[in-house]
């Protein structure tokens, strides 16, 4: 392949970043000239592939399992049912495949880090493998915060709101350099984040915490900051979920929502941060299953809107990189037509990559049937080929040798360094909402704690959840703790148990995930205040929660349960930091949604 593109010294300069201790390759800018002899290159390349070839170089599938040639017999029969084929190599080898994604839990594709760079090297043999040998663009949703796919081994970093309420942008840019170093050595090379929507709906399911805030050009400079991070250590960031997906409560998984929101909303809400993120250079947008009848009132998904992905994407915003599907198994872009259909409309609408198809087969066909017969010409077809050649190429997968050593995997993913700096950033994050009395910090005398509510479980490690993991930090922090998780739905005799373990405390941290109106966990908060014992709460994912708890007195929120986000929140409680973050969305009453119970930007200090 040497012959066939520049070299990765060409495409990546070897000069280097440092931010707060991050070492890592800058990416260049491309000249004209540069530009014209590269796409040179690739069209070369281009055509000299079959055209089964170039309709695989637009897929990302799913496959089972942890290893590309040799999956467990549950794997290996998964993927028989849903693929048709056995293995990930087998896949790839079948189907051309230009990519795929990793997913961890139900797919089975991540243990530790080594083992996915076992994983990585299987994948790019196969792909080498090919009559066309082209290395494979492997991606990931690494967002951080709630949603994590690689955690065990890797260094967990604060998730998109968690840096929203530390309002650093230099602190967002580390955060995507840090991943994105990690990504690069397990040899990922397209991550889908950050997300670029605008989170102004606090019933929204589905991006949440997900989002840098409810403040656009907030938001928008935060994004660009993650962009940045991540593309100058030469990984592929996403800015999602294009057109926005931050007002509705409805999950695009699930339904198909609509965002009601006129012309000039979208251009003062919606479209600040994916502007901003193409004024950063970003690589590739992510579109969203949805509608939006100010932008298209065809009513069809902007997955599938010509107006949408044509018009404004790339006519009005400037757009000229990777357009990726959101999955193509969601609800949201499988209402009207059938699977064969989808990936068809998708590439005449504008896009290039064709995420999570769920039939490989019946989509693969569908592209190849529609080439064929003249719907999709093969210059459309081979338009999408060479942006996702230039990514590669970027990224220096089409020279040198793309496969992974473990010596760097065990040298840079987890490093003590890196875990450090993550440590230092969820410490500013952290955000006290409440505190009468003086409530907070514990006082010395304060060594006895019952540590109780819900406990999500880290994304990646269903053994490991925040109430045992809270605890275990206020041992080290020289505490005598009690453990009780009673979920996100505590029955009566739950609550009791609570109520009764509660006395003889110093104090009680009581932690909630998503408390609404009718949830449980507001009467378990409010018999737990009736003990008289000191009470604090933790909101370990909604900020928006303390508008369900009437009469706490002291209320912090660390927009996660991830282990960072969880030691930070329980540093600031015992006093060994302060609490800096200040809330990036704002918290309406309960009671009268029209009235703001705490504004954007609240945030107390322990000198307040």
């Amino acid at each position: 392949m040497q012959d066939r593109s520049l070299t990765r010294r060409t495409i990546l300069a070897s000069a280097t970043v440092v931010a707060a201790g991050v070492t890592g390759v800058v990416g260049v800018t491309a000249t004209p000239a540069l530009a014209h002899n590269r796409d040179a290159s690739l069209k070369k390349i281009i055509k000299e592939m079959s055209l089964e070839a170039k309709i695989g170089q637009l897929f990302v599938p799913y496959f089972y399992g942890t290893s590309a040639t040799d999956p467990s017999a549950d794997d290996r029969e998964d993927n028989l049912r849903e693929l048709g084929v056995a293995t990930a190599a087998e896949l790839i080898t079948k189907y051309h495949v230009g990519g795929v994604i990793y997913f961890s839990g139900w797919a089975n594709n991540i243990q530790n880090p080594r083992q996915v760079a076992e994983l990585t090297n299987g994948v790019q043999k196969a792909s080498l493998s090919l009559p066309t040998p082209i290395a494979s663009l492997i991606s990931i949703d690494q967002e951080h915060g709630a949603n994590v796919r690689i955690g065990s081994g890797a260094t967990q970093l604060p998730g998109a709101m968690a840096l929203g309420a530390g309002r650093s942008l230099s602190d967002a840019r580390t955060a995507g350099q840090i991943s994105g170093i990690e990504l690069a050595a397990l040899g990922i090379h397209q991550n889908f984040a950050p997300v670029a929507d605008v989170n102004v709906n606090p019933q929204n399911p589905i991006i949440n915490v997900r989002s840098f805030g409810a403040d656009p050009e907030a938001a928008g400079r935060m994004v660009a900051a993650q962009v940045k991070g991540y593309q100058s250590v030469g990984v592929v960031a996403c800015a999602k979920h294009f057109p926005g997906h931050g007002d509705t409560a409805q999950d695009s998984h699930t339904g198909l929502p609509v965002i009601t929101h006129t012309r000039e909303e979208w251009d003062r809400i919606d479209a600040p941060p994916f502007r901003a993120a193409i004024a950063a250079g970003v690589d590739s947008i992510m579109t969203a299953h949805l509608q939006v009848p100010a932008l298209d009132d065809s009513n069809e998904p902007a997955t599938l809107s010509p107006k949408i992905l044509q018009g404004v994407l790339r006519g009005e915003l400037g757009f000229k990189g990777v357009i990726v599907t959101d999955a193509l198994n969601m609800t949201g872009v499988r209402t009207k037509y059938g699977d064969d259909r989808v990936p068809v409309l998708a590439l005449k609408a504008g896009v290039d990559q064709l995420l999570f198809p769920p039939n490989i087969d019946v989509a693969f066909n569908g592209v190849l049937a529609a080439v064929r017969s003249g719907e999709i010409t093969v210059a459309r077809l081979e338009e999408s080929v060479l942006r996702i050649l230039r990514l590669k190429d970027k990224v220096g997968l089409l020279s040198g040798s793309p496969y992974i050593s473990q010596k760097e995997v065990d040298r840079v993913v987890g490093a003590r360094k890196h875990q450090a700096i993550a440590a230092r950033i969820a410490d500013r994050t952290t955000t006290l909402l409440v505190n009468k009395g003086e409530t907070l910090p514990l006082r010395r005398k304060q060594k006895k704690l019952l540590v109780v509510g819900a406990s999500p479980a880290f994304p990646t490690d269903a053994a490991r959840t925040s109430i045992p993991e809270l605890t275990k930090v206020f041992g080290e922090l020289g505490y005598t703790t009690t453990a009780l998780a009673t979920g996100r739905a505590p029955t009566a005799a739950q609550v009791d148990e609570a109520v009764a373990a509660a006395y003889g405390r110093d104090a009680v941290v009581v932690t909630t995930d998503n408390v609404g109106p009718t949830s449980a966990q507001r009467t378990l908060v409010a018999r737990l205040l009736e003990t008289g014992v000191p009470v604090i709460h933790l909101a370990v994912r909604n900020p928006y929660d303390i508008a369900q708890l009437p009469g706490v007195r002291a209320s912090l929120v660390s927009y996660c349960w991830t282990e960072v986000e969880l030691r930070a929140a329980a540093r600031v409680i015992a006093g060994r930091t302060e609490p800096r973050g200040k809330l990036p969305v704002p918290i309406q009453r309960a009671d009268d949604p029209t009235k703001v119970l705490f504004r954007s930007g609240h945030g107390l200090s322990y000198d307040d």
